[in-house]
């Protein structure tokens, strides 16, 4: 796409403040429905009948057409069609389309695609959801949270998010139970080498690797650190502690090498400062969350890596 192209939408978008789901619906379905017609395009042909409405948004249109993209998330169930300001976003819009076309540059199916890529960025940039379900374990609930990270890991490959969750939720659970200025947080992606640390967390003579994939170079860290007369603790998501297990036994580190799961490490927690009462956990929970919203905003530049707490009963 030519900087002109991407200027021109990204200026209209700007102007309409078209960045919250309802308006990327509309664009892009009217967009999608312009390639089917002539220029220049007429408002009323985007009209229902009674034209109280603009026609053609739905939430299975905007499936097929999203889903055309690589985009399986579900942005508008009903595509749109109940947004306020439908109506005069489409007239603006189809104006903006017409005014563009007599320029002799206009290009339906890549301003699709911008409208495609903003909305990835919208579904990129949404906080991570914890719901505290008293129905089930907290271990789940966390569950639950990893898998949210892992999907958007998977639509937006390079971007280790379950990796950086696992360490500022061990960093917030830390800071609520030691004192002030006990250890230093760093961001998630600041390698241990350029800040001289032994690991994610030193504190006194134990050192805290925090990761979502255990390998052999972690565990050569953890030899490092047993060396020099420290304690290495690993936490890590539930379905790689065996693998972590696996390699320490490898390494000839067996029973030498803490490994606990991130859920338990929580779960643990919250159960015993909470008293093992359901109101007085949910409150243990939602302190540690605010923390590590807290800390995403001092140590992180992606905001996206908030997350909303909402308990339920």
């Amino acid at each position: 796409m030519s900087d002109d192209t991407s200027k021109k939408l990204t200026d209209f978008q700007a102007a309409q403040n078209a960045n919250t789901k309802g308006p990327l619906a509309l664009l892009i379905q009217i967009t999608h429905a312009a390639q089917a017609k002539t220029f220049p395009l007429d408002s009323d042909d985007f009209l229902t009948e009674n034209k109280g409405q603009v026609s053609g948004l739905g939430g299975s249109n905007l499936k097929k057409i999203l889903g055309e993209h690589g985009i399986s998330q579900i942005l508008a169930s009903e595509g749109g069609r109940t947004s306020r300001g439908n109506m005069g976003l489409m007239l603006k819009y189809i104006d903006f389309l017409n005014a563009w076309h007599t320029e002799g540059s206009l290009d339906l199916k890549l301003i699709e695609d911008f409208w495609a890529d903003q909305i990835r960025g919208y579904f990129s940039n949404q906080p991570f959801v914890l719901v505290s379900d008293t129905s089930q374990t907290v271990a789940s609930n966390l569950e639950d949270l990893f898998g949210q990270a892992q999907k958007r890991q998977h639509q937006n490959p390079g971007t280790q998010y379950a990796g950086a969750i696992l360490q500022h939720l061990v960093a917030a659970k830390l800071s609520l139970v030691l004192p002030e200025g006990a250890f230093e947080i760093h961001g998630a992606f600041v390698a241990d080498s350029p800040t001289n640390r032994s690991g994610d967390f030193v504190i006194g003579a134990t050192i805290i690797h925090c990761t979502t994939a255990p390998g052999e170079p972690l565990i050569k860290k953890c030899k490092a650190n047993l060396d020099a007369g420290c304690l290495p603790i690993i936490i890590t998501i539930y379905d790689r502690t065996k693998t972590a297990y696996d390699l320490a036994s490898d390494a000839g580190l067996s029973g030498r090498i803490e490994i606990w799961d991130i859920q338990q490490f929580l779960s643990t927690n919250i159960n015993e400062h909470g008293l093992f009462d359901a109101e007085k956990k949910n409150t243990m929970l939602a302190d540690i969350i605010a923390k590590y919203n807290a800390i995403i905003e001092e140590a992180e530049t992606d905001p996206s890596l908030r997350i909303e707490y909402e308990a339920r009963k």
